[in-house]
């Protein structure tokens, strides 16, 4: 069986060994997925709160691994061909020319923004090593840690593919397990610090604004799908499996990534909810920076995530290796070898090592790189090529599973969990979004070209008329107040008579919304009575 990329010669397909076994699946996925986001799982259950936390967790464990599923499926959808990289199976399933610019962006958010925040996860956690083996040491910028940590990979790099890097992955794996262990653990022994709240963060209650309690709730969510990031690498690892017609890759797949989840459940789950018992609301983004006791102990499992995250970033550094070769390759007919493995990948390798040093944020990090790149990958896009592919009959099983993972779907979740969220803060709330300070704006799900920023949509009592079709009404909340001139014009009258309005003018909050004030269906309207226009 060959690879069907017309990009990798045929060559180089046969020279690539496929002698692994399940338990190697299980090293690289634990090794994928168990890294910098669960030091971030208290944190991200401080902005939400035990029970949306919980459901958040228990909901994104269960759904990555269906879709995971769904991606090792399709692994061998069609006979006699393997689809060793999911630029492959976009290809296949969305067209030669649609299929890569769906998946290869989503694909490179993913590998691009894991390594980005894995090396600023090693930086810091060689900080934390040092303070605490040398706490009269005199103190070393975290920039410079980061850059020490990112001179092994310079070295790991040069290792020929995922095979090549089996040791360094179960390395990582049993020490994501043992760190994880500490964590908890140590939160546990310790117990909740003296005042500790559990409320989540509230507006009006001295940590922030209504616009800062809802950024940080999306934030959260971004953090949830950060830590189950590893379908964008399952077709590689699936890749180095040996397959014949009568023993399909997908069996020892499936039974090794099932085993990954079971050991990822036994260090999410322990460590969220400990972490978020012990410290309350004030936990920090890296839950072992807030533990200071004992010493040796922190050290130690600081270390450990500094060896995870080694394994880490040469797991989703290999597959863009291999893009990078192959274009440098096929485009640039540069011969393959020694020297443009050197250059190429340490040019990747120097690339995000520059990002991390320029950008060292951890939690923000995780919360962009989760909700723009990793819930697509994880949640959308393996149920989009299913339906493609497979083409299950219309309201089957298999059907409605995966149509309830379209966008649009998740879109009325998220909406619906914000304002649950919203809903508790004493200044914006759902008490307030269906006041009539609230405006009806009309979103429309299909018309995507017609796109509008939340911070144009206007707050005003009145309400909209008839709806349209495929069109709800929500309501926008007032976030801050602003002026804006709005002309609206009615059926009676040929001129425009502009009103002062207050809108929302959240200066980070970006939502697709086609604003329009026109329901009626007079022939003669043609939707421009009472229509919108904000400046």
């Amino acid at each position: 069986m060959v690879s069907p990329s017309s990009a990798l010669p045929k060559v180089a397909d046969e020279a690539t060994p496929r002698r692994a076994k399940w338990w190697y699946v299980t090293f690289h996925n634990v090794t994928a997925m168990v890294g910098a986001g669960v030091l971030s799982l208290p944190y991200a259950m401080a902005h939400l709160g035990w029970g949306p936390g919980m459901v958040a967790l228990l909901a994104s464990w269960g759904i990555t691994l269906y879709t995971l599923r769904l991606l090792i499926e399709l692994h061998e959808c069609v006979p006699g061909v393997r689809f060793d990289r999911l630029r492959d199976l976009g290809a296949h399933a969305l067209g030669p020319r649609l299929g890569p610019w769906v998946v290869v962006p989503q694909q490179l958010i993913v590998q691009l923004g894991c390594d980005m925040v894995y090396m600023v996860t090693g930086g810091k956690c060689l900080q934390k090593f040092a303070e605490s083996a040398c706490p009269r040491c005199a103190p070393l910028h975290r920039s410079y840690w980061i850059c020490i940590f990112g001179s092994s990979q310079f070295l790991l790099s040069q290792l020929p593919n995922l095979d090549a890097i089996t040791a360094v992955s179960f390395a990582a794996a049993a020490m994501s397990l043992c760190y994880s262990t500490i964590s908890w653990a140590a939160c546990v022994a310790r117990g909740p610090v003296p005042g500790v709240s559990y409320d989540a963060y509230k507006a009006g209650t001295g940590t922030g604004t209504a616009a800062d309690s809802a950024f940080r709730v999306f934030s959260a969510l971004g953090q949830v799908a950060f830590a189950y990031a590893g379908h964008g690498v399952v077709l590689e690892i699936q890749a180095t499996i040996p397959s014949t017609p009568t023993k399909p890759s997908r069996a020892p797949m499936w039974k090794g990534t099932v085993a990954a989840y079971l050991v990822t459940a036994a260090c999410y789950f322990p460590v969220a909810v400990a972490g978020y018992w012990a410290f309350g609301r004030d936990v920090g983004d890296n839950v072992l920076v807030a533990l200071q006791r004992p010493p040796w102990l922190v050290a130690a499992a600081n270390m450990m995530v500094v060896i995870h995250v080694v394994g880490s970033y040469q797991v989703y550094a290999m597959p863009m290796f291999e893009s990078i070769e192959t274009i440098m390759a096929t485009r640039f007919r540069l011969p393959r070898g020694l020297l443009l493995r050197l250059v190429a990948r340490s040019a990747y390798v120097a690339f995000t090592l520059f990002v991390a040093v320029t950008f060292p944020f951890f939690g923000d990090l995780l919360g962009f790189f989760g909700g723009f790149g990793f819930t697509p990958t994880s949640y959308f896009l393996p149920c989009v090529l299913w339906l493609k592919i497979k083409k299950p009959p219309r309201f089957s099983a298999s059907w409605c599973a995966n149509w309830v993972g379209d966008d649009r779907h998740f879109f009325f979740f998220l909406a619906f969990f914000g304002f649950f969220k919203l809903g508790e803060s004493p200044e914006l709330g759902l008490a307030s979004a269906c006041s009539p300070l609230a405006c009806s704006v009309r979103v429309s799900l299909s018309g995507l070209h017609h796109r509008r920023s939340a911070a144009d949509a206007c707050v005003h009592h009145r309400r909209l008329t008839e709806h349209r079709p495929r069109r709800i009404d929500v309501p926008v909340l007032l976030l801050k107040p602003s002026h804006l001139h709005v002309p609206l014009h009615s059926h009676g009258s040929s001129k425009s008579s502009p009103s002062l309005v207050h809108a929302a003018l959240p200066l980070h909050f970006v939502a697709s919304l086609r604003v329009s004030g026109c329901g009626c269906s007079l022939p003669k309207c043609r939707g421009r009575c009472s229509k919108l226009y904000t400046r």
